[in-house]
């Protein structure tokens, strides 16, 4: 009960500020062009458009000493499907988006679905100001193939922030969840609350399409040891755009770990990343 009211008023505190800088960024005279433009729209999962996004992810993890153990590596690739589908009402937008992967373990040769997430983004006409905007929505997760997932469900809440300046594109992805499993199966020390994920994105266009990013990272802070994980990587990428049929968005990534040392979970020595997004206007 805790961990969850530590939550809660994270949360609480988190969208105030961005209820404030949404704020600053309609009033000032600085916030930029009353709409995206057709790269920066591509880049945003937020917008109001169709995305289906296909990506394939390699990965080898660090072998050294956690906690007196040999760290346990993680899964080596995945298959990823990402569709965001916007439904637009009259004072708000929903966009809800569905996350599959199927991952292979090279380790002892399994591979399966993971768990599904899918959550729903609901954004207020009052908090999208054209060149970006917020939303707060439920999240779920679906049981996975057991042999590369966890076989149960999980629920939870999402939230995220996005703006447009110049060049610039920025943001930051909020989620957490729980287990939804019997407390008296759980681990001993260990809660159903899923560690915090905290995914910051900053892209800039470099002209003709081309842009450069920091990537898919998710960092992760783990309320039952108090541990802090954190990746960083390097995002280049092309934006095909057309205003009458969407755009192409294609990308390759390189990420690594920078701050790893006490964290009790798997972490990446050097992942790669090849994707490729088509997005559609929401009335195609």
């Amino acid at each position: 009960m805790r961990v969850r009211n530590n939550f809660c008023g994270l949360i609480l505190s988190v969208f105030l500020v961005l209820s404030a800088f949404s704020a600053l960024a309609q009033e000032s005279p600085d916030a930029g062009p009353a709409e995206q433009d057709d790269v920066s729209k591509a880049l945003d999962s937020t917008a109001t458009q169709w995305s289906f996004q296909f990506a394939w992810q390699g990965t080898s993890w660090k072998d050294d000493i956690v906690n007196g153990e040999p760290r346990a590596p993680g899964l080596d690739n995945f298959v990823q499907l990402r569709i965001v589908a916007p439904f637009t009402f009259e004072k708000f937008t929903l966009l809800p988006r569905l996350t599959l992967r199927h991952y292979e373990n090279k380790q002892n040769g399994e591979s399966g679905l993971g768990n599904t997430e899918l959550f729903g983004l609901i954004i207020p006409k009052k908090w999208d100001w054209g060149t970006g905007r917020m939303g707060l929505g439920p999240l779920v997760t679906l049981p996975g193939n057991k042999k590369v997932a966890k076989d149960e469900w999980g629920y939870g809440v999402a939230g995220a922030i996005v703006n447009t300046s110049g060049n610039w594109f920025y943001g930051v992805l909020l989620t957490q969840s729980w287990q939804a499993i019997d407390p008296n199966n759980l681990p001993a020390g260990s809660s159903d609350t899923n560690p915090l994920g905290i995914a910051p994105f900053l892209n800039y266009q470099l002209g003709g399409g081309w842009y450069v990013g920091n990537g898919d990272m998710v960092m992760q802070y783990d309320w039952d040891s108090k541990k802090f994980y954190m990746p960083i990587g390097i995002r280049i990428g092309k934006v095909i755009a057309s205003k009458k049929s969407g755009s192409w968005n294609l990308y390759t990534e390189v990420a690594t770990s920078l701050i790893y040392d006490n964290w009790p979970g798997s972490a990446k020595d050097t992942s790669f990343r090849l994707n490729i997004t088509k997005t559609l206007p929401a009335g195609f």
